[in-house]
């Protein structure tokens, strides 16, 4: 297990996470950083009782938003790890966005989450990854029943990825380029 960095805070609090993520608001689902490292964080969060959490429908929260909560302790855990990179060199690079491009494996072994009555505790660890993309395994628990598990990949500064090239069939005048509107949506 990685160690984490020197001077880094060793917990966050929820306007600490709010201050390092763009999820704002009752959107800002997590209640704490309670560990992290270098290679994984655990938070802990409240919010899923709460009857205004933005992730409801027709009154209840379903179990894969827990991939939500997952997806922003990796945006925490990011943000943390670059605060430590720009102290150690002296520099404040801006934080680099990250977008949730897949998720894989995905277990879910509850239906709902707003019924459960202690908190969430959302733990999120780095597989792998590079200056690119980023492959963490997360689970979230109520206690010790595991609620969900899984993996995502993260896809970092996406707008400097190379677009694919145009193939024969999106030129002008071939027949495969015509789609219906019934094909598009």
């Amino acid at each position: 297990m990685p160690l984490m960095p020197a001077g880094a805070p060793a917990t966050l609090q929820h306007d600490d996470i709010a201050r390092r993520i763009p999820h704002q608001g009752s959107m800002c689902l997590l209640e704490r950083v309670t560990a992290w490292d270098g290679g994984q964080i655990t938070c802990e969060a409240s919010s899923h009782r709460a009857a205004n959490n933005p992730l409801r429908a027709y009154g209840r929260l379903g179990a894969s938003c827990g991939i939500e909560y997952a997806a922003q302790a990796m945006a925490v855990h990011g943000a943390l790890i670059a605060e430590a990179f720009s102290s150690a060199d002296g520099t404040s690079p801006a934080p680099q966005a990250g977008y949730l491009a897949s998720v894989r494996s995905v277990t879910l072994h509850v239906e709902i989450l707003d019924d459960l009555s202690g908190s969430l505790t959302v733990h999120a660890e780095r597989m792998s990854g590079d200056a690119g993309t980023i492959l963490y395994s997360f689970s979230l628990h109520a206690g010790p029943a595991l609620l969900l598990s899984g993996r995502a990949v993260v896809v970092l500064n996406a707008a400097s990825l190379a677009l694919p090239t145009a193939g024969p069939a999106s030129k002008p005048g071939n027949p495969a380029a015509r789609t219906s509107t019934a094909n598009t949506l």
